[in-house]
């Protein structure tokens, strides 16, 4: 399995249309374009267009009759979510849940800060490494996972493990700002300002905030 946090398909199933390359099926390609421009309405912070572009994505998936593939299309849109430090239970997902695959169900469990590293082989390769460290374990550079959703969702995990530190916020907000992604952007700002404070780092806390009003005065 090849998902990038948020990547509904398996290899098998994104083969290009050539030679004597089978032809792509038509729900694949409307499934695919509907999940991505879903994904990026909702990390932007447009909510009526994520629902409208995952309502079609839904319906181009569930005409397989797959439950697999249904499963992994609520979890990339949980991704998202939990990229934005919206750490709820994936109520989509949930309802599929009694007859979808090991992987899937690993990588649920990863979603939540629930996973343990004896399922870490059953996750995408660039999540391995934050599944399968024992626990108390440092924070491992984030900076390696290429994909930057991904990115997010790691980082999303440390921080509800416990193992999230200075250097996991400040990529997980240097991933949000060079996405454009307000929504990630301004929960991952908060965390910052939140933990600045904290620290009795006043100074810092201020100019964070300042940065959070200056994102927010865009929607």
């Amino acid at each position: 399995m090849m998902w990038r946090a948020g990547r509904l398909f398996l290899a098998a199933t994104t083969l290009v249309a050539c030679g004597n390359t089978p032809p792509v099926p038509d729900w694949q390609m409307s499934a695919k374009g509907a999940l991505e421009r879903a994904q990026q309405a909702y990390l932007v912070g447009n909510s009526r267009v994520e629902l409208a572009e995952f309502a079609k994505a839904r319906a181009e998936v569930a005409s397989t009759g797959r439950v697999d593939l249904l499963a992994r299309l609520e979890l990339s849109r949980c991704a998202t979510r939990v990229a934005s430090l919206v750490l709820e239970e994936c109520a989509g997902y949930h309802m599929l849940v009694a007859d979808a695959p090991a992987p899937e169900r690993a990588y649920a469990a990863y979603l939540r800060g629930r996973g343990t590293p004896q399922e870490a082989a059953l996750l995408p390769q660039q999540h391995r490494a934050v599944a399968g460290a024992p626990a108390g374990a440092a924070a491992p550079d984030l900076t390696g996972i290429a994909d930057p959703l991904a990115r997010l969702v790691a980082a999303a995990v440390l921080l509800q493990t416990g193992r999230a530190d200075p250097s996991t916020l400040g990529v997980a907000v240097d991933t949000a700002s060079a996405q454009g992604w307000r929504r990630p952007l301004l929960a991952w700002l908060g965390v910052q300002a939140h933990r600045a404070q904290q620290a009795g780092d006043t100074e810092q806390a201020s100019r964070i905030r300042r940065r959070i009003d200056l994102v927010g005065e865009l929607r």
